[in-house]
């Protein structure tokens, strides 16, 4: 779809805005991609602002593993396990999601997006190893693991960051720092195979990628100073983000809810 130079604008505005939340929190900010494309830019078919999203996600989360990766945070062998059998599980659900009426899509997306609002209102505890292994034990249990959040993840077309970093953290016992680090490999696979799903399906609208693209790269970039003068505060203004994502749940769901009736 060929959508006016004033939806880029405000693609390349939103991304903005995602990347700012992404830099500052973490996991969760990348879930307001879809509805943004929907209510905001204008993009009229609920798939395509799916699969563009999921592409923008993987993108975004590939930049966040190479800084994780530098700081030597990756726990490598655990995360390509649990993201090798999610990879099969994304593209099995970005296929069923595809055979799903959009309106009902949208309708259960808003669902997974309360779910995402509502762990980000868990305390988190920092307590793991940080010294964890791979051994077969660990392999068949983050394999399962893997597969259906992978699953969840391609059918909603979302990094599943808010599922992925529990996921690991009760399969292998690593710490929450380890966890979140290792998540970005999945959340590129899961990405990438989701978009790569609905692009093979022309679902997926390129001048808008680019331009949530570019101004993820601006909130990002923004994000790093801003998370300083926030450090004391991080605790509350998670809740705030959470409380945000839960609100727009509700809207998607209010609209979502009239499209399907």
């Amino acid at each position: 779809m060929d959508l006016p130079l004033v939806s880029l604008a405000l693609a390349a505005l939103g991304g903005g805005a995602i990347g700012l939340l992404l830099s500052l929190f973490g996991g969760g900010g990348s879930v307001l991609a879809t509805p943004l494309l929907l209510y905001v830019v204008g993009v009229g078919d609920p798939h395509v602002a799916i699969g563009t999203s999921a592409a923008a996600v993987a993108v975004n989360a590939a930049a966040g593993l190479g800084a994780q990766a530098r700081a030597g945070r990756v726990k490598w062998p655990c995360a390509l396990v649990f993201g090798g059998a999610g990879l099969v599980g994304s593209l099995i659900g970005a296929q069923v999601a595809k055979m799903v009426d959009g309106g009902q899509l949208i309708l259960w997306f808003a669902g997974a997006m309360a779910l995402v609002g509502l762990s980000m209102l868990l305390p988190k505890a920092g307590e793991g190893d940080p010294g964890v292994r791979l051994n077969p034990d660990l392999t068949r249990r983050l394999a399962p693991l893997g597969l259906l959040v992978g699953l969840v993840a391609g059918f909603f077309g979302i990094g599943g960051g808010f599922l992925i970093v529990p996921g690991l953290m009760a399969a292998t016992g690593m710490t929450l720092a380890n966890a979140a680090a290792s998540s970005l490999v999945s959340v590129v696979l899961f990405g990438a195979a989701t978009s790569a799903s609905y692009a093979a399906s022309g679902l997926v609208d390129w001048p808008v990628f680019a331009a949530l693209i570019a101004g993820g790269a601006v909130g990002a970039l923004a994000g790093g100073p801003l998370a300083t003068r926030l450090a004391g505060h991080a605790a509350f203004a998670r809740r705030i983000f959470a409380l945000m994502v839960l609100a727009t749940a509700a809207y998607v769901a209010w609209r979502a809810s009239g499209a399907v009736a």
